[in-house]
């Protein structure tokens, strides 16, 4: 069946053979359907004009097409407002203060704290602060982060979700391991995690398809989407580029930047042969 699948690079460094590996990958699940580009563009600090015209060349050399226009998340931040509020009448937010400072020392005098796949969980702190105080920190301009009361979101599911992973088959999905996860801050108005969920109801994407290592966000993707009442796709998680040495590639290594292989002479098709596809 054809499917509707997305490539969602991030403008904030050249892309290099793992991005070509993603982006054709997801081509071909479209399966003669649908495939689109989305600039996950939200990181304001970091995003360059440079790296979005960029992106499309390569994508371009690499011989791949797409539907326009393409969202942009800086375009769209009203969406992820909407989202929020939705969570906010739910009861499940709330500011968090602490920054990563004090969140380290409350977890080294605890002497332990439960791992997720980011790290130690947040301990807690400010979620058991008053109405009063939360109003009174927020007004007067202290930084704050929006945190998920992981504890309240679990208890709205009436029984476990499961999500379809094409490699896996069905998984229960287990949000908990991410305990208070952030969904936005005060100045960036989305986590990866809220934007991601919240765009790919809004284009309609049926197939997911990224990186092995972010199968442990789709048990957290799976409850937001419960929580906000949006569609649920399916997944993929394909297998991720390394180095010689197995160290995954990253944007900062530009001499594996497709441009730079632009540049020294390589075609589309010896990229292709090179990541397997």
């Amino acid at each position: 069946m054809p499917e509707t699948t997305r490539f969602a690079p991030s403008p904030t460094g050249w892309l290099h053979l793992g991005h070509a590996f993603a982006a054709l990958f997801a081509a071909r699940e479209a399966d003669d359907g649908r495939f689109l580009i989305r600039l996950e563009d939200i990181d304001a600090t970091r995003a360059r004009p440079e790296y979005e015209e960029a992106i499309f060349e390569d994508l371009a050399w690499l011989g791949l097409s797409w539907e326009k226009p393409v969202r942009k998340q800086s375009d769209h931040l009203d969406d992820y407002q909407a989202a929020l509020n939705q969570l906010e009448a739910k009861g499940l937010l709330y500011p968090c203060f602490c920054t990563r400072r004090e969140i380290q020392d409350e977890i080294a005098r605890a002497g332990h704290a439960p791992q997720g796949p980011d790290g130690p969980l947040y301990p807690g702190t400010c979620r058991h602060l008053d109405t009063a105080e939360r109003h009174q920190r927020v007004n007067s301009g202290a930084a704050y982060a929006l945190r998920l009361d992981m504890k309240k979101a679990l208890k709205l599911m009436e029984a476990p979700l499961t999500f379809t992973e094409l490699s896996r088959g069905e998984i229960t999905a287990d949000p908990s391991i991410f305990g208070d996860v952030v969904l936005a801050r005060k100045d960036t108005p989305a986590s990866y995690h809220l934007a991601v969920v919240v765009d790919d109801a809004l284009q309609g994407i049926t197939l997911v398809t990224r990186g092995e290592d972010l199968l442990s966000a789709t048990h957290l993707h799976r409850l937001l989407q419960h929580l906000l009442g949006l569609p649920m796709p399916r997944w993929h998680h394909h297998r991720l580029m390394t180095d010689e040495t197995g160290k995954r590639l990253a944007k900062r290594d530009d001499a594996r930047s497709l441009l730079s292989l632009r540049q020294a002479g390589w075609t589309p098709d010896r990229v292709r042969e090179t990541i397997g596809l």
